[in-house]
């Protein structure tokens, strides 16, 4: 009865991870392209200083996990100090400036699965710089994520998704989401040199030392001079309150978000958080076709199968392969 007992409690718990990394991811998303698309106000504005959403982000979640570690670390010492962070929080706040940029020149759906080929540039880089062979099923995995991808940039979008979008232009919309990707790849290198070389560091101290230097850099480039950017998206806050209620809430789905994303880690492993996080995209994709009216033909929609098929396969071989080091520990 016991044993019974605590494997409901683990599903109940799998159960409210899953709720809660859907219910804030997938509401971000529609938050994110209300504020890239919606027009504002009487005079029909838009908020074009999208870069602003990073430094909300960065500020939320900066007090917010300075107040998780108040509360729940039972260390204050043996974590990374907080200038360690200085170069990963460079990546980190281009990175998702580009992302979120992004939004201005391609729909909702076709950056989120633009910034599901991450493997991508992981497997070229591997290859090219390191020399890295990878097997036949990761060559598979990467071919269905790059045709999907490629495939669904080169269809003609519809009429109705091209007059939301401020500036339409794919080329560079695509380009600023594999350019984010990069950088998202330096970030999560030296995140990973970090904790080897200070193992106490817990979650919240990576969180609080990322947005601490991504505030600062953000703080620098939107209110650095007179004419910055910052000022101009305070204004606008100003004149349409809905808009920065939109942007309160993008902000507190991020924290909240993190906190799921955490408890997953911690309880379940990274490859359950990946499997989570993967087909909350697929629905975020569905959500924004059904939500926002972004209608996609059934290509496009074969495009997006296609690119989860690849993305799933991958989550499967990496399951495989944990399984296999499981049983060679056991022996």
């Amino acid at each position: 009865m016991e044993l019974q007992g605590a494997g409901l409690r683990r599903v109940f718990v799998l159960a409210f991870c899953v709720a809660g990394i859907w219910s804030a991811y997938i509401y971000q998303g529609v938050l994110q392209e209300t504020l890239s698309t919606k027009r504002f106000g009487p005079d029909g504005k838009r908020f074009e200083h999208l870069a602003f959403l990073n430094l909300a982000q960065n500020v939320v979640c900066l007090v917010w996990s300075y107040i998780m570690i108040q509360l729940w670390s039972s260390s204050s010492s043996g974590g990374a100090p907080w200038w360690t962070y200085w170069s990963a929080g460079i990546t980190n706040t281009i990175g998702p400036a580009m992302g979120i940029e992004a939004l201005k020149y391609i729909s909702y759906p076709a950056q989120v699965l633009a910034k599901s080929s991450k493997m991508i540039p992981v497997m070229l880089m591997g290859t090219l710089v390191y020399g890295i062979r990878y097997t036949l099923p990761e060559y598979i995995c990467t071919f269905l994520v790059a045709g999907g991808v490629s495939t669904f940039a080169l269809m003609k979008t519809s009429s109705k998704t091209i007059s939301k979008l401020a500036h339409p232009n794919a080329p560079l919309g695509y380009g600023l989401c594999f350019l984010n990707l990069a950088f998202d790849g330096f970030t999560n290198a030296t995140q990973d040199s970090i904790t080897a070389r200070h193992p106490k560091t817990s979650a919240w101290d990576i969180m609080l030392g990322m947005n601490l230097w991504g505030t600062i850099y953000n703080m620098i480039y939107m209110f650095g001079w007179p004419h910055g950017s910052g000022f101009e998206a305070v204004q606008f806050c100003r004149q349409h309150p809905e808009a920065a209620w939109d942007i309160f809430l993008y902000c507190l789905c991020g924290a909240v978000g993190q906190n799921f994303i955490f408890l997953t880690i911690s309880r379940f492993g990274s490859l359950v958080n990946t499997t989570i996080t993967t087909t909350r995209k697929f629905v975020s994709i569905v959500v924004s076709s059904l939500l926002s009216g972004n209608p996609l033909s059934a290509k496009q929609w074969g495009c997006v199968l296609m690119v989860f098929s690849g993305l799933s396969y991958q989550i499967y071989l990496k399951w495989r392969k944990l399984r296999r080091l499981q049983k060679k520990r056991k022996a």
